[in-house]
């Protein structure tokens, strides 16, 4: 399996949403006080990112 750009781009996407959604699911499920709303923002950045890198797919 070669990887070219689009293929690392897309495995970059995968891990992004991936460690997006634990964040959100730690900030939701394990951290109760205001911390837990630092771990979902952060999440909700994770996934902003990881739209970028999908946009990102056969452009560069």
């Amino acid at each position: 399996m070669s990887m070219n750009k689009n293929t690392v781009l897309a495995w970059a996407t995968a891990i992004m949403i991936f460690v997006g959604l634990a964040l959100i699911a730690l900030g939701a499920f394990r951290y109760d006080d205001v911390a837990g709303w630092g771990f979902a923002a952060v999440g909700i950045g994770f996934f902003a990112i990881a739209w970028v890198f999908n946009a990102l797919k056969g452009r560069v």
